[in-house]
């Protein structure tokens, strides 16, 4: 095969969209995949629903908000955004037909599936001339003289730039194994620690197994060697193992670091979100006084606030109350201790449900290595990243994918750009 312009490792959602920026710049793009098919994993994104982006980014004043995203340096993607917005990634894909469909400030395809994205990314390819070769095994990649050298199962290929945009560790299934991250430290670059983040916890208290199941809106905070570091709001799914649920997977990533460091971990629940202490103590002191409560107990007039099994287990783990003690004999200051405990239960972290149930990768290919600007490597001149490969990972609700988006447009153009030049 002839030395072409950029070869792109990954045909995912940040591999595409730099074929298709390098493509538009006028260069030669062989995209090569280690799956038998594309974009196994943005398949999968949102429910197999694909939220894209989020309408957040569309408005915020300060580069579209680096406090959505972590890593050893957040704001690492601030200059990248500048170059590709969240509009012009709403505008892109409006020119290639796909109409966005806004849920809770996530934006979807109007179509409602994941496939509609990854079929537009894969017919501009096409029209593009973009080359995409399936099942590639790469034994290694290195540079010779000026050019980049693939060393293949299929054969050897040769190209003037590289982008690099394989993935992280998650959803192994989706060909997201981190055999990426094996070239890039070949090649002698510095990887910060892959942990597991947009993931389920764990936890050892017996109190999961009896309220496995249950679904219930909680804030959330989670604290570092009883440090408070970040919060979160919405729905808790409580499972047999722990604790799951979009609330607890935009906290995740603080406990797979901490964990990692072997920190203590804990996650502050309060499962009363929406009233203060005072106002649930009054509740429960009217309840327990009124007529109608005299011959019931605690646990009787606690299903007033919580579902039964949550109820129940809440109350057995209570030291304040028992829950066959009669309603009428609850004193105010024995309810104010309760609900200390309902808005304060405190949940010891041991560990997370690894790579196979994490959404993303949390760290990545140094951002200190890398310029922000162009995502061209500073230790090898030729070498772009794109995407979960680099030190940037994000909340829930369409960040991930526009950092797929944004970087993987600059990296195409800057690799496409620097030809040119």
């Amino acid at each position: 095969m002839k030395t072409i312009d950029i070869m792109i490792v990954g045909a995912g959602a940040a591999g595409l969209m730099a074929a298709i920026h390098a493509s538009r710049e006028g260069a030669s793009v062989v995209v090569l995949e280690h799956m038998d098919m594309p974009g196994k994993k943005l398949r999968m994104t949102g429910n197999g629903k694909c939220n894209f982006t989020n309408s957040t980014l569309l408005h915020t004043v300060d580069l579209q908000g680096d406090s959505f995203f972590h890593g050893a340096c957040p704001a690492f993607v601030l200059p990248v955004f500048t170059k590709f917005s969240a509009k012009q990634t709403v505008q892109f894909f409006e020119e290639l037909s796909i109409l966005p469909s806004e849920r809770y400030g996530g934006l979807y395809p109007s179509s409602g599936q994941a496939v509609t994205i990854l079929n537009v990314l894969l017919m501009e390819c096409d029209r593009l001339g973009v080359e995409i070769r399936y099942n590639i095994g790469i034994r290694d990649i290195y540079k010779s003289k000026n050019e980049f050298v693939f060393d293949t199962k299929s054969g050897e290929f040769r190209a003037k730039k590289c982008i690099l945009a394989t993935g992280g560790k998650s959803y192994k299934k989706t060909g997201s194994d981190g055999s990426g991250f094996l070239y890039v430290e070949r090649l002698g670059h510095h990887i910060q620690h892959l942990v597991p983040a947009l993931v389920p916890l764990q936890s050892d208290l017996a109190f999961f197994k009896k309220v496995a199941g249950i679904r219930a809106e909680i804030s959330a905070k989670i604290a570092v060697n009883q440090r408070m570091i970040d919060h979160s709001r919405g729905e808790l799914q409580l499972t047999d193992y722990g604790l799951s649920g979009i609330c607890i997977f935009q906290l995740s990533y603080v406990a797979s670091r901490a964990l990692l460091s072997g920190e203590q971990v804990t996650v502050h629940i309060d499962f009363c979100p929406g009233a203060s202490e005072e106002e649930m103590v009054h509740r429960l002191c009217t309840i327990a006084k009124s007529e109608y409560s005299m011959k019931k107990t605690i646990q009787d007039i606690v299903t007033a606030f919580f579902p039964d099994k949550l109820g129940t287990a809440l109350l057995e783990q209570s030291v304040c109350v028992k829950a066959t003690m009669p309603a009428a004999m609850l004193t105010e200051s024995t309810a104010e201790g309760l609900v200390r405990e309902w808005k304060n239960f405190v949940v010891p972290i041991t560990g997370t449900r690894g790579f196979d149930q994490a959404q993303i990768t949390a760290g990545g290919v140094d951002t200190n290595e890398i310029a922000n600007e162009t995502l061209e490597s500073k230790l090898i001149p030729g070498l772009y990243f794109a995407g979960e490969m680099i030190d940037i990972d994000a909340i829930c609700g369409g960040y991930n994918l526009q950092w797929a988006w944004s970087s993987g447009a600059v990296a195409g153009k800057s690799a496409a750009g620097s030809i040119k030049a």
